[in-house]
C-alpha cells in the first residue's frame, strides 16, 4: 500500500511538470500581454489541482487496467488460434470505443447543425439528428475496421509504410472530388477518434499481438495501429460525403 501512494505521488508530481508550460504560458498572456489579472484565481487554482490529480489518477488506471487487459486480450485471442474470433474483437473494438466517444459526438451534432443551416440537409430535429447519427456510426465502423486493417497487417507481416503512403494518396483524390461542406468535417474526424480509452486499448491490442505471434517484434510491429485509426475515418467521411451530400 505504501508503494503504491508512493508510485501514485510521483505520478502526480509528474503531471504537475508536465503542466507547468501550460500554467506559464496562460499566466505569462494574462500578465504581460493582457495586463489583467485572472477571474476567480482559487477557483483556477482548485481547478489545476483536480486536473493534476485526475491525470495522475487516470494514467494510473490505464497503467493498472487497461494495458494489462488489452495486452491478455491478445495474447489469449492470438493463443486461441482463431482468426474470426481476433478479427471479431479487433472490430467491437475499435466500433465500440469509438461510437461512444463525447467528443465524436459533440463534432458530429455541431455538424449536422451546419449542414442544416448551409441548406445541405433539412434543417428539422429529425433530419439534423439522423444526420449526426449517420456521420457518428460511419466513423465508428471506419474505425472498427482500421483496427482490422492494423491487426491482419500485424498477422501478415505487411509494412506499414507503404499502406500508409497509400491511404493518404487514397485520401488526396477523395480530396479533389467530395463535397467542400464534408472535407474539414472528415479531416477532424481522423482526430477526434484518437480518444483516452481507444488509444491504450488498442495499443496494448497491437503491443499483446507482436509478443506473442513468433517473427514479431513489439517495437516494430506492436505499434502504428493508432495510425489506422485517424487515416480510415478521414476516407470514410469523404466518402460518406460523396453519397450523401454530393
Amino acid at each position: 500500500m505504501l508503494a503504491e501512494l508512493r508510485s501514485l505521488l510521483r505520478l502526480v508530481a509528474g503531471t504537475a511538470r508536465d503542466l507547468a508550460p501550460i500554467v506559464f504560458i496562460i499566466a505569462f498572456f494574462q500578465l504581460a500581454i493582457l495586463r489583467q489579472p485572472a477571474a476567480d484565481l482559487a477557483n483556477i487554482a482548485v481547478g489545476l489541482l483536480i486536473v493534476m490529480f485526475g491525470l495522475a489518477v487516470f494514467i494510473r488506471g490505464l497503467e493498472m487496467a487497461l494495458f494489462p487487459l488489452g495486452e491478455a486480450l491478445a495474447e489469449a485471442l492470438a493463443r486461441k488460434g482463431s482468426l474470426f474470433w481476433l478479427i471479431t474483437f479487433a472490430f467491437g473494438l475499435g466500433f465500440g470505443t469509438t461510437v461512444a466517444e463525447p467528443a465524436l459526438i459533440a463534432v458530429c451534432d455541431e455538424a449536422a447543425k451546419v449542414m442544416a443551416g448551409a441548406g445541405a440537409i433539412a434543417d428539422t430535429e429529425e433530419a439534423r439528428d439522423i444526420y449526426a447519427r449517420a456521420l457518428r456510426y460511419t466513423v465508428a465502423v471506419s474505425v472498427g475496421t482500421a483496427i482490422v486493417i492494423g491487426v491482419t497487417r500485424i498477422l501478415k507481416g505487411w509494412p506499414m509504410h507503404w499502406m500508409i503512403i497509400s491511404g493518404y494518396a487514397l485520401v488526396v483524390a477523395l480530396t479533389a472530388i467530395s463535397p467542400a461542406e464534408i472535407i474539414g468535417i472528415a479531416y477532424d474526424s481522423g482526430g477526434v477518434t484518437t480518444s483516452t480509452i481507444t488509444v491504450p486499448l488498442v495499443t496494448a491490442l497491437g503491443v499483446g499481438l507482436a509478443t506473442v505471434i513468433r517473427g514479431r517484434n513489439p517495437m516494430t510491429d506492436g505499434f502504428g495501429l493508432i495510425a489506422f485509426a485517424s487515416l480510415l475515418p478521414i476516407i470514410f467521411v469523404l466518402g460518406f460525403g460523396i453519397v450523401v451530400v454530393g
